[in-house]
């Protein structure tokens, strides 16, 4: 880990809101930068090393979902995006196209801090990390899991998972058979479910589906227990 404060960039347009967040952030010791637009935003990213990127969704010329697309596509930085539209197609959106975290306008300083603090948490890979060390790859009717790699092939072709859906898909995989909840879940790998919408495992579900299943709606490793949450298939299923 490098010895220095975690830098976060701060993108949103309202003045108010870059003065409410990067005051709390600074006195929790993080190195904020802060952008007013999507142009401006990517152009800061260009210009250095992040540990986190906030994200606001509506923003002059290139709009939040916009500028997290071409953030993940070259980088794996946690992005945490804010906006005040509550619409459930709004947080579809931010999922698909690799958020990690999403939160609705209004909310909490104690809730925004919580946030920040595990996806950074997140990030370093520190004591929530559900993927264990050292164990061997796990071969599974066609699905390979390298965990110390943090790789996925399935039929002999990588898969390309984001941090989220590998963390889902290691704990599943590691307790092959075991139903967890979807609260189980969110506690495992964001360290507690608090502030946090349950409907997000599933996004990342249908995401991993979408890559490691011959058809979705019949898969072969990841199982819905309808009611409760989901399950990785044991042994006895040929």
């Amino acid at each position: 880990m490098v010895d220095r404060a975690p830098r976060i960039l701060l993108v949103d347009d309202e003045h108010s809101i870059q003065t409410l967040l990067s005051y709390p952030l600074r006195k929790d010791g993080y190195e904020v930068v802060q952008a007013t637009d999507g142009r401006a935003a990517l152009a800061r990213f260009a210009e250095g090393t992040y540990d986190l990127v906030v994200l606001d969704l509506m923003l002059p010329k290139l709009d939040g979902l916009e500028v997290c697309r071409r953030i993940r596509a070259r980088s794996t930085v946690p992005i945490i995006m804010l906006t005040a539209r509550a619409e459930e197609i709004d947080k579809v959106l931010g999922l698909e196209i690799g958020a990690d975290d999403y939160i609705t306008k209004p909310f909490s300083m104690r809730e925004f801090r919580s946030r920040v603090k595990a996806a950074l948490r997140r990030a370093e890979m520190q004591p929530h990390d559900p993927t264990p060390a050292g164990n061997g790859p796990l071969e599974v009717a066609g699905l390979r899991i390298d965990f110390d790699k943090r790789a996925v092939w399935v039929r002999g072709v990588a898969a390309q998972t984001t941090f989220v859906e590998f963390e889902i898909l290691a704990a599943l995989a590691n307790a092959p058979g075991r139903v967890f909840t979807r609260e189980m879940l969110l506690t495992r790998i964001w360290g507690d479910a608090a502030y946090r919408d349950p409907r997000t495992i599933d996004v990342h579900i249908r995401h991993l589906r979408e890559k490691l299943e011959l058809d979705a709606k019949r898969p072969d490793y990841l199982f819905t227990v309808r009611g409760v949450g989901y399950r990785f298939r044991d042994d006895a299923e040929g």
